[in-house]
């Protein structure tokens, strides 16, 4: 079993966050966390009532620990700006905290898979620039991971696609791509496992451990089976798609409403290839996915 760590956590209440935290508790790690508001008392849970571009708060955060777990991102925006403040120039920030920490903390970066290809979106190219900042120190023992389309209870993207399957009705994208996936227990467990290998810096991607990822119909097919109901695709077509997208965007520039579906996420739900194919990750952490789609969602649809 490994030792008992202080784990600093970004991003503590986000959906992944969150479960990350009751995890690290389980095993035992002393946890501080940021929060932008105040937060109910959590045993085990030092919260700081801070953010990101503040460099005291930030020193108050990495005080004395072993590691900083970075999940804090921005998915929602019509601007690059909108995305640049948390992914980018707060990496910087926290990157440039460890560097004054005595303890020097590991950093672990949770990136996604769109970093793969930063030209697609606003979002890809600041989750890609967050890596390269890592990328450039020669200072800090870092790893990031790249992260596919992470499901399971409290996820707020996809859930909404997965419930209207439940009901009958898939609307997907109109194409014929393929695309990896992870539980998010599965993607938390990796996590856990970085806290306890050798360090090994660099960029990993990580899936549920299928060759060759899905398609739609594959993820109909596992909704269907679970249910016993015969479900109708309706392919959404980019041009149909793009009519929203492009409202959304000129919504986001004249108003403080940050989009979700813009030309750039379009561009990203209908790129034909997001299928993890990188696995040193598993041999470097001693890590296996667990869990298969069809348990994945049967848990993501018990918890309601």
């Amino acid at each position: 079993m490994q030792k008992s760590q202080l784990v600093a956590v970004t991003g503590a209440t986000g959906f992944i966050g969150c479960r990350l935290l009751q995890r690290l508790g389980e095993e035992g790690h002393r946890i501080r966390a940021l929060t932008r508001r105040p937060m109910a008392a959590a045993e085990g849970v030092e919260w700081l009532l801070t953010a990101l571009d503040d460099p005291a708060g930030l020193d108050r955060l990495l005080a004395d620990a072993d590691a900083l777990i970075h999940c804090a991102g921005a998915v929602r925006g019509a601007r690059y700006a909108d995305f640049e403040g948390v992914n980018v120039i707060g990496t910087a920030a926290v990157a440039e905290a460890a560097r004054r920490c005595p303890t020097k903390p590991r950093i672990l970066l949770l990136s996604s898979l769109t970093a793969r290809e930063p030209q697609l979106s606003h979002y890809a190219r600041s989750k890609r620039a967050a890596e390269q900042i890592l990328e450039a120190t020669d200072d800090l023992q870092w790893s990031a991971y790249r992260a596919p389309a992470v499901y399971g209870p409290g996820d707020k993207e996809l859930r909404p696609t997965l419930d209207g399957m439940r009901r009958g009705l898939a609307t997907v994208p109109g194409h014929a791509g393929r695309f990896s996936l992870i539980y998010v227990d599965d993607l938390v467990d990796a996590m856990l496992g970085w806290l306890g290998a050798p360090a090994a810096s660099g960029v990993f991607e990580l899936d549920d451990g299928m060759p060759g990822g899905y398609n739609w119909d594959e993820v109909i097919g596992v909704v269907s089976a679970l249910f016993g109901r015969r479900i109708v695709k309706l392919p959404l077509p980019h041009g149909l798609m793009l009519i929203p997208g492009y409202a959304n965007l000129v919504l986001g520039w004249l108003t403080p409403r940050a989009p979700m579906l813009t030309p750039g996420k379009l561009r990203e739900l209908f790129h034909e290839d997001w299928v993890v194919r990188d696995q040193r990750l598993k041999p470097l952490l001693g890590w296996q996915p667990c869990i298969g789609l069809a348990d994945g969602l049967a848990r993501t649809f018990a918890a309601q």
